[in-house]
């Protein structure tokens, strides 16, 4: 799999391109999907129009039980005739065909590492299996371990190395597993290395990234051939190639880095596929080159994408190219026939939300998942031979029948149209009495996250209305849709956000007295910004993580990765016009006496992307605006509840806390007058407390 899009930034998910699978957590069925599978009926197979977007890409299974129960696993990796993963406190292996069983090898106990509570990020598999690599992180952190084992009839831990971010192995032309790998340093990613264990042990950096607005991360092609180091910001980057047959040899530069340009390299039959921004329109297009002439003056147009289309994902095969897009908030596959350049577009069932992409080695299929906010994921695959794309049948999740979901747009101020995704149980009635959780992002070029969550389900299930908002600043119409909400843009993104909630109740979707919205990280921003300019609209707001001030981050050049930020926000230190911008809409600066929605804010202890000091300063000023507001307003003033939920642990969204999850929930009823007793047995299927 290619990834498109996704950056590690300070405020926003933490989806590092090529760093392995970004979550450990996925959910596993009693079933074997490859075995149950029926063809889908294709309603319509026109060609797609030209545009696509890059959605964050998880690598991990995720696959639903027959019942409500889920069971949580760890991500695994297929090698060989083996499946390598996380049991219990161990890094085992087994046989493909007994990877269910219990019929396990064990390689490593985490618990040497002496961690609280590790688990398995990561996985990779030296070609030979001679060595298999491990990261290995804790829940509350961000920091890591990459331990490499021996694989012998004893193994054995041969080396660990800290803050590691991506690895991958390659063999060099004396059939020696060769390790690189990517080291971060204060949330930065700016060295590569590469190591040899056993007889001929070496471990040497060979690349340091001098700018410090950019960062690097390792992905190895399809095949194999090549292992590209990539260089990149949010708007920019560079790859080199490093040959797989010898990789000693110096790397090769496929383009030097020009500003605003993006690009992203596969590789088939001594060919690279470059997925790219580069000409007009500014949008995602496939390009290819022979390898050996790699340079962009050789570079031929090979496929092009419609408007407002979102590049998800690529994925290479023998004589396939699979693109994962969405086009106008809904989810196609692209199947190119590389031999005769053919073209089938797929369009998938309106319910998926998104894609979970499959680490897969098969080259006659094409798996993934699709799945939605309400209903786990679903498994599907394209058989390249049969050219038909097959669905996992069996147990249908009732939610399909209990459900809506709404494809609708709203009109911003300058007359943009945006998308939005609604939910909602199909027998509710007079759903203008209906609560309404409203979602929002907005930043980096990032989609809204569509992934199933069980609050998010029992939530729809008692009655509530969920709306999501692609607000400009997100990436879900491309890369424009990003461009056109960043730096001095940026206040588009909060137009969008008030057309959307204002568009929901004009249709007749709950009221602002049943109104609240969520938001982590970055979407902080546009959340705090419409409490201040607009807080009629909510009567609740939860905000995890959340980014609210703007500008004395951005000023603040000892922050890891401020420098890291300026293509989103703006220079403030260099920049007046975008000093004075960023006070426009900065959550914290524009704080003032007035009455606003409830908040409730939960904050880790030790977050390095966005400082525990910030969000408790934003909160002091906002209950000191609120107390004034109340002396003004006088007697009879009920104010607004500010709650602070300061969590320990250094990692930025911890997003199955159990904890948090009830935390957020009691307090969303408990502002709204709802009685939360049936929800919390609901959430008791889906979360094992």
């Amino acid at each position: 799999m290619l990834k498109c899009n996704g950056m590690i930034t300070p405020h926003c998910s933490l989806d590092l391109p090529g760093s392995g699978d970004p979550s450990h957590l996925s959910f596993r069925s009693s079933w074997d999907y490859r075995h149950d599978l029926q063809p889908v009926k294709q309603e319509n197979e026109k060609p797609l129009p030209e545009n696509m977007d890059a959605f964050e890409k998880v690598r991990t299974k995720l696959e639903t039980q027959p019942q409500e129960e889920y069971e949580i696993i760890n991500v695994e990796v297929k090698h060989g005739g083996f499946v390598y993963y996380q049991e219990g406190c161990c890094l085992v292996r087994s046989k493909d065909e007994e990877a269910d069983n219990d019929n396990y090898e064990v390689l490593f106990n985490l618990e040497e590492l002496k961690l609280d509570q590790p688990f398995i990020d990561c996985i990779r598999v030296a070609p030979d299996e001679k060595y298999v690599a491990a990261k290995i992180r804790t829940e509350d952190s961000e920091a890591s371990t990459c331990v490499i084992i021996k694989l012998s009839d004893q193994p054995v831990m041969e080396a660990s190395f800290p803050n590691v971010s991506s690895f991958e192995w390659v063999k060099d032309e004396e059939d020696e597993d060769v390790l690189f790998y990517t080291f971060q340093r204060n949330l930065r990613c700016h060295d590569v290395y590469r190591a040899t264990f056993g007889d001929n042990k070496r471990n040497e950096r060979f690349y340091t990234e001098k700018d410090p607005s950019y960062f690097v991360f390792l992905y190895l092609t399809k095949d194999s051939r090549f292992l590209t180091i990539n260089i990149m910001n949010k708007t920019t980057s560079e790859v080199w190639l490093i040959d797989g047959l010898s990789p000693w040899d110096p790397p090769v530069l496929i383009q030097k880095r020009i500003h605003g340009v993006l690009y992203y390299v596969e590789h088939r039959d001594d060919e690279l596929y470059i997925l790219t921004n580069v000409g007009e329109p500014t949008e995602f297009k496939l390009m290819r080159t022979a390898a050996d002439t790699p340079a962009i003056m050789n570079w031929d147009l090979f496929f092009t994408m419609k408007r407002n289309t979102k590049v998800i994902d690529l994925d290479m095969f023998k004589d396939h190219c699979v693109l994962f897009l969405k086009h106008s908030n809904l989810l196609y596959v692209n199947v190119i026939g590389l031999a005769d350049d053919s073209v089938r577009s797929l369009k998938l069932p309106p319910w998926a939300c998104g894609f979970i992409m499959d680490t897969n080695s098969d080259p006659k299929n094409c798996p993934f998942q699709l799945c939605s906010p309400i209903r786990p994921p679903k498994y599907y695959t394209y058989k390249f031979a049969e050219g038909k794309l097959f669905e996992e049948t069996g147990h249908e999740d009732p939610i399909t029948k209990t459900s809506r979901v709404l494809r609708l747009e709203a009109k911003s101020k300058d007359g943009k149209l945006v998308p939005m995704t609604v939910f909602h149980k199909t027998d509710s009635e007079d759903l203008q009495k209906k609560p309404l959780l409203i979602h929002v992002y907005g930043a980096y070029g990032m989609d809204l996250k569509m992934n199933f969550r069980p609050e998010r389900r029992v939530l729809v299930d008692d009655g509530w209305i969920l709306a999501y908002c692609h607000v400009r600043g997100g990436g879900e119409l491309g890369l424009q849709w990003h461009a056109d909400g960043r730096l001095t843009k940026k206040l588009n993104g909060l137009a969008d956000l008030e057309a959307c909630i204002k568009t929901l109740h004009g249709q007749g979707f709950s009221q602002p007295s049943l109104t609240t919205l969520t938001a982590f990280s970055a979407g902080g921003v546009l959340a705090g910004a419409l409490c201040n300019c607009n807080p009629e609209l909510l009567r609740a707001v939860t905000l995890e993580a959340p980014f609210l001030d703007v500008l004395n981050t951005m000023m603040d050049t000892t922050l890891p990765l401020t420098l890291e930020e300026l293509e989103e926000w703006g220079n403030p230190s260099s920049d007046e016009k975008h000093k004075n911008y960023i006070k426009r809409y900065c959550p914290y600066q524009n704080i003032k006496p007035q009455h606003y929605p409830s908040v409730h804010i939960t904050a880790y202890e030790n977050d390095e992307r966005v400082p525990l000091k910030g969000i408790v300063s934003y909160t002091e000023k906002l209950k000191e605006a609120i107390s004034e507001h109340a002396k003004d307003t006088g007697e009879g003033y009920q104010a607004p509840n500010i709650i602070l939920d300061i969590q320990p642990g250094g990692n930025h969204v911890i997003e199955d806390s159990h904890k948090k999850i009830t935390a957020q929930i009691k307090f969303l009823y408990e502002e709204l007058g709802l009685d939360s007793t049936s929800v919390f047995e609901d959430l008791k299927k889906y979360l094992k407390f």
